[in-house]
């Protein structure tokens, strides 16, 4: 495709090759860049683009970000994958389609503290567009989307695509709350109700709280609260 077309309020920076966009948008919102601003890069074989936010909330509700550009992305794939073509979303940020790990997403934010107003907020996607390997069967539990039936599907239409649902979702939870967000998230949870260790913890992923913490039922049966904050990179 040519120019990539973002939504109102939205500016793109784009990159080439070896640049990170995380890395790229974590200095400019240190810098003071307005929020709204996407830096990507889309050269190679994988997708990589970050949104840097300004939040209003304190931390730990500000990390619904994850969840919420979580299903702008199900949503963007979804609009230009073929039908059959599944996506589902981890706790952590990991994005499976058709069942195998076919990229992430990241958050980091200007401060760690769960009751601090963030002065800023990157969240970053990275999403296997094709193989580097001529035998990508090599690694079943890992995909690309050029072997899942969308090779079609080019990376400047995603970011696109992704950038525009996600602030459909965002609009979404301002004006609605987290309710509805949980309700479609939870139906693409692949683990749910499933054993998983997680931060050195062991148990069953029950569900989460209002604000997206992790509930694990531990086999003594007690119930931990893993916050999504948790995930946040230092």
């Amino acid at each position: 495709m040519s120019e990539i077309q973002f939504p109102p309020l939205f500016k793109g920076e784009p990159l080439t090759g070896q640049a990170d966009p995380f890395e790229r948008a974590v200095a400019m919102a240190i810098a003071g860049s307005d929020p709204g601003m996407v830096v990507y890069n889309l050269g190679g074989e994988k997708l990589r683009a970050s949104l840097i936010f300004a939040p209003e909330v304190p931390l730990e509700e500000a990390m619904t970000t994850l969840p919420v550009c979580g299903l702008g992305f199900q949503a963007a794939l979804g609009a230009l994958a073929p039908p059959e073509v599944a996506v589902h979303l981890a706790w952590d940020g990991t994005i499976r389609v058709n069942g195998a790990i076919c990229g992430r997403m990241r958050i980091k934010a200007s401060t760690g503290d769960p009751d601090k107003i963030p002065d800023w907020l990157v969240l970053g996607l990275e999403l296997n567009m094709a193989s580097p390997e001529r035998n990508p069967g090599n690694s079943p539990d890992t995909t690309y989307l050029s072997e899942e039936g969308c090779a079609e599907v080019s990376a400047g239409q995603l970011v696109e695509s992704w950038v525009r649902h996600s602030l459909y979702w965002i609009n979404r939870w301002l004006d609605e709350g987290p309710r509805r967000i949980h309700s479609d998230w939870r139906a693409l949870v692949p683990d749910l109700g499933e054993p998983l260790e997680i931060g050195g913890r062991a148990g069953t992923f029950v569900g989460v709280d209002e604000r997206f913490g992790m509930l694990l039922r531990t086999t003594e049966g007690n119930t931990l609260l893993i916050p999504l904050s948790t995930r946040l990179e230092s």
